[in-house]
């Protein structure tokens, strides 16, 4: 039987790899094989899982297999932690990634996953696979699980800060775009960590359509349980509510949630009244430090009342489907070509030039009925 994939998303130092290691070694004391997969170029995400030890990543190894012309093997890569109260031993992976400032960190996930693939990850005599992401980085690698359907659940962990929950909402519109051409992974939730009780988190996820699937209160004992590489679900507050959690993720109790997120605007004003005022220009005269006379001031205060061209262009833009807007930006923004957008987006040729020819067709009437 196929091993159960989950992507665990959410951003950098918000408890990530605190949340997948206390859900990994939950798993496994209810007699589950679990397989923890940490795809962060930090690749930390089992160092408190391996009791403090920094597991060899996949990207060093292949460097050193590959410059040896010799094949990367399981035992190279696949790690395993047997603990004394434990009915299963916990198996770790790291994907790593290039040192600061001298590579592709989503190159390197993408890279990472094609080994194991190779290796037959999605063979192996696991229960459940927990893949710990980052995910406030944009690049197309960090979606890896999302795009090519590698995850069949994704769950989004946050706080109660504006930040956290920004990048959850991002996941959330990125799986759900990528559900539209033909991905199958599905929103399970999303788990509040730290919860100081504002209710923020909470109140996004109602607006937004996502079930809270648990709530960790911030807890100093759990934190420091962590930072010395012990497990925080040997606290019985913590425990419970993982073992609920895994629980109800094993028995199927969770229907997944069909949310798409929220546009820009509906995400800020759950913060505070927006203003509705376009930004005002600024010149290249007032930055270059020129004086200029009374009525060229006026000239640019006339002209930056009106909205420009490319400004109306855009608006335009984002009145078109996700599918035009794709094809149409791939095309004439990024200068790439119709067989190459349709490689990318996994498309037929001539459904690229229908959505093209649609997607201009339709910006001509909106740009010039408005």
């Amino acid at each position: 039987m196929a091993a159960r994939t989950i992507a665990i998303y959410g951003k950098g130092g918000i408890g990530k790899s605190f949340t997948t290691t206390n859900l990994s070694a939950t798993f496994a004391l209810m007699n589950k094989r679990v397989l923890q997969l940490g795809c962060d170029p930090k690749h930390d995400s089992t160092t408190s899982l391996f009791g403090g030890i920094s597991l060899p990543t996949v990207t060093d190894l292949f460097a050193e297999k590959n410059a040896r012309n010799e094949p990367v093997t399981i035992s190279d890569i696949v790690f395993r932690r047997d603990i004394p109260d434990f009915p299963q031993p916990i198996y770790g992976i790291e994907l790593g990634g290039p040192q600061v400032g001298r590579g592709c960190g989503g190159r390197g996930i993408i890279s990472g996953f094609d080994v194991l693939e190779k290796l037959g990850i999605f063979k192996w005599d696991i229960d459940i696979i927990l893949m710990d992401f980052l995910g406030d980085v944009v690049c197309g690698g960090f979606a890896t699980p999302l795009a090519r359907s590698l995850s069949e659940e994704v769950i989004l962990i946050t706080n109660n800060d504006r930040q956290s929950i920004f990048t959850a909402n991002n996941i959330c519109q990125a799986n759900n775009y990528f559900r539209t051409i033909g991905g199958e992974s599905r929103l399970l939730g999303l788990i509040i960590n730290r919860d100081d009780g504002s209710g923020v988190a909470e109140r996004y996820a109602e607006a937004a359509g996502i079930t809270v699937l648990m709530k960790v209160p911030y807890n100093a004992e759990a934190r420091d349980k962590d930072d010395s590489f012990d497990f925080a679900i040997r606290l019985p507050e913590i425990r419970d509510k993982f073992r609920k959690l895994a629980g109800d993720i094993i028995e199927n109790r969770i229907t997944p949630c069909e949310a798409v997120g929220l546009d820009f605007m509906g995400f800020v004003r759950l913060f505070g009244e927006v203003s509705n005022d376009a930004p005002q220009p600024a010149t290249a005269d007032e930055l270059f430090g020129r004086k200029s006379s009374t009525s060229g001031s006026k000239t640019v205060a006339a002209k930056s009342s009106l909205e420009s061209d490319d400004l109306k262009m855009a608006r335009c833009i984002e009145k078109l489907t996700p599918e035009q807007q794709e094809v149409y930006r791939m095309v004439e923004q990024e200068k790439k070509g119709i067989n190459e957008v349709a490689e990318l987006t996994r498309t037929e040729e001539s459904a690229v030039r229908e959505l093209l020819g649609s997607a201009r067709r339709e910006l001509a009437r909106l740009f010039f009925e408005n």
